[in-house]
């Protein structure tokens, strides 16, 4: 069968067909490029460019989005390839009340809308590029840390909510702002839509209406993917936002692809490990691709793994993935 468009292969998936093959993305950080939007795009088009997967998942460092209020962070040799934060902003209940919504103008916003503008235009139109956009509970974290966003959330969910309320906006005109630059959607990240961190009723009641905010200008893109982090994550919050793709840890998590597939109507992305990636063999990882198709008979599927492929995963396991696939 002769090879077909990324964006074609995806949108024969989102509506439960086969086009010539089963699609496959893997994303990773990039600890050193991500500090400037240049080098970030230029490092993002070159993985594309090796590997040509069926969407560019752009991945900056988390604190893009919250370092115009003013924390900062540093690389620490994460193998994940995520920064380590080393100033907060939050300390006290009442910083959640002063915190003040930020515009797409703000500097590192900006940088990475401009980030954006560059692979667009280097990618093309025919594969999908989904921007990545930490959801308000995520950036929270990441100004107060996680241990005093839980401990104010249960001592002061009124304050925290009004700040939960400020990030919410900012972020809805980031994701405003992402869509002029021609993105095709969004990779929505929650990390606290699981049972170690905060019980459901909680969730849906302190942090699902920021997240129904900051996605109100997303609803119209076409390649929107919900990333469930951690372990025992509340899958049912899908029924609650709209995605047309799910993301999450179900190799090590409940449910399975399988079991996902049955409760949700879109497009279930996963089947391999982090850890065969990086420290696995291509063998171990073709057959976990071949256990995946089988799960959910290849339709609805695209082959990833259930986080960020960590930044030194060998090339032969990343291509062992692609084969797999294909």
């Amino acid at each position: 069968m002769t090879p077909i468009a990324h964006r074609e292969r995806i949108q024969a998936c989102l509506s439960g067909e086969i086009a010539d093959r089963v699609p496959v993305a893997l994303w990773r950080h990039f600890p050193e490029e991500d500090q400037n939007p240049q080098t970030l795009a230029a490092a993002t088009i070159q993985f594309q460019q090796r590997y040509d997967f069926d969407i560019v998942k752009v991945t900056p460092a988390s604190s893009f989005a919250v370092k115009d209020w003013g924390v900062e962070d540093e690389w620490k040799n994460n193998p994940e390839g995520s920064r380590a934060y080393t100033k907060r902003v939050i300390r006290e209940a009442k910083d959640w009340e002063t915190l003040k919504p930020l515009e797409p103008s703000a500097p590192h916003l900006a940088a990475q809308l401009e980030c954006l503008r560059l692979i667009r235009k280097e990618i093309g139109a025919e594969t999908p590029v989904i921007q990545t956009v930490f959801n308000p509970m995520s950036q929270a974290k990441n100004l107060a840390g996680n241990d005093l966003l839980l401990d104010h959330i249960r001592k002061h969910p009124e304050a925290v909510m009004r700040g939960l309320e400020t990030i919410a906006k900012t972020t809805e005109r980031f994701i405003e702002a992402a869509r002029e630059t021609g993105v095709d959607g969004i990779f929505y990240a929650v990390q606290h839509a699981q049972g170690s961190m905060m019980e459901l009723d909680e969730y849906k009641a302190i942090a699902l209406p920021s997240d129904q905010k900051a996605l109100e200008p997303a609803k119209d893109l076409w390649c929107n993917m919900l990333h469930l982090h951690g372990r025992d994550v509340y899958f049912s919050l899908l029924r609650l936002m709209n995605f047309q793709i799910v993301n999450w840890h179900d190799r090590e998590s409940y449910p399975s692809l399988a079991e996902g597939q049955s409760v949700y109507r879109g497009v279930v992305c996963g089947g391999i490990r982090q850890d065969s990636l990086h420290g696995g063999n291509p063998a171990q990882i073709r057959e976990e691709a071949r256990d995946a198709a089988e799960q959910t008979k290849s339709r609805r599927f695209i082959l990833g793994t259930g986080c960020v492929v960590f930044y030194q995963s060998p090339d032969e396991n990343i291509k062992a993935a692609i084969e797999g696939a294909r």
